[in-house]
C-alpha cells in the first residue's frame, strides 16, 4: 500500500504539470502547448513540473516573467487529490480497478475546473463536454456508482436545479442594474455552473446530488462571509456585484458525496 501511493503520488505530480498546461492555454482559446513562461517562451524540460522549476531556481524566463505559485500547488494539489481517492476506497471491497480509474480522472478534472474558474471565473464547456462523456461511460462500464438511468436522471436534476438558480441571478442582476441605473455585466452564477452541476447529477445520481447542492450552498455562502471578512480585515473596498468563483463551491460538495457519501449522511442523520 505505502508503495501503491507513493506511485500515485507521483502520477498526481506528473498530471498536474499537464493541467498546469491546460490551464495556460484552454482560456484562451488556444490548442495545448508544451509547458512555457507566461511571456510564451517555452519552458526547459527539467523545468515543466512547476515544482522542479521552484527547487531548480528556473521559475523565470530569459525574459524575467516568473511563473505563480499556482504551478507546484496545483500539482501537490492534483498528488493530493490522487492518494485521498485511493484511501477512500481502500477498504471497499466493492471498488473495481476501473471505477478507481474514472475517480482519478474526475479528480484531475475537478482540479482543473478550480484552477480556471479561480483565474478567470471561467468553466469552459470544452473541459465540460469531454467531461459529461466520461461520466455517461462510467455509468454504463461500472456497477459501483449509478447506472445509466440514475446518471440521466441526476443530471437532469443538476441542470434544472443549477439552471434556476442561473435565472434567479439574472434576474436579480438586472433588476438591480435597472434600479442603479446601470448595467452590471457580471453574473455570479454563470451557465458553466449550470454545466458543472449537470456533471455533479451524471457523476453521483439524483440522491446524492441534492447533498451536494446542499453542501455547495452552505460552502458558498461561508466562502461569501470569508471573503468580505477578508477584505474588511484588509481595507479594500467590495462592489455588491463583485462576481466570485463558484465553482470550487460545486466540486467541494461532489468530491465530498462522491468519496465521503457514508460519512456526510452520518453527520446529518440519514444514516
Amino acid at each position: 500500500m505505502p508503495g501503491t501511493l507513493l506511485g500515485l503520488a507521483l502520477l498526481g505530480l506528473l498530471v498536474g504539470g499537464v493541467l498546469n498546461a491546460l490551464a495556460d492555454d484552454l482560456p484562451d482559446h488556444r490548442a495545448p502547448r508544451l509547458p512555457h513562461y507566461p511571456d510564451g517562451t517555452p519552458r526547459p524540460v527539467s523545468a515543466w513540473l512547476g515544482i522542479t522549476a521552484f527547487l531548480t531556481g528556473q521559475r523565470a524566463a530569459p525574459s524575467g516573467s516568473n511563473l505563480s505559485w499556482r504551478y507546484p500547488v496545483t500539482e501537490i494539489g492534483t498528488a493530493a487529490a490522487f492518494v485521498i481517492a485511493l484511501l477512500a476506497t481502500a477498504d471497499d471491497a466493492a471498488m473495481t480497478s476501473l471505477q478507481l480509474v474514472f475517480w482519478l480522472i474526475y479528480m484531475a478534472i475537478f482540479v482543473l475546473v478550480v484552477v480556471i474558474d479561480v483565474e478567470h471565473k471561467l468553466i469552459l464547456f470544452a473541459v465540460m463536454i469531454p467531461a459529461g462523456i466520461l461520466a455517461l461511460l462510467d455509468a454504463a462500464l461500472t456497477s459501483y456508482g449509478p447506472d445509466l438511468r440514475d446518471a440521466l436522471i441526476g443530471g437532469a436534476a443538476g441542470f434544472i436545479l443549477s439552471f434556476l438558480f442561473y435565472l434567479g441571478g439574472f434576474l436579480f442582476i438586472r433588476v438591480s442594474g435597472r434600479l442603479r441605473g446601470h448595467s452590471v455585466d457580471e453574473i455570479a452564477f454563470g451557465y458553466g455552473d449550470v454545466m458543472l452541476f449537470t456533471l455533479s447529477g451524471l457523476i453521483l445520481g439524483p440522491a446524492p446530488l441534492f447533498f451536494a447542492f446542499y453542501i455547495t450552498v452552505i460552502a458558498g455562502a461561508l466562502g461569501a462571509v470569508l471573503f468580505l471578512l477578508g477584505r474588511g480585515l484588509r481595507r479594500r473596498g467590495y462592489s455588491l456585484f463583485t462576481a466570485l468563483p463558484y465553482g470550487p463551491y460545486i466540486v467541494l460538495g461532489t468530491v465530498l458525496m462522491l468519496l465521503f457519501s457514508e460519512e456526510v449522511l452520518q453527520i446529518v442523520g440519514f444514516s
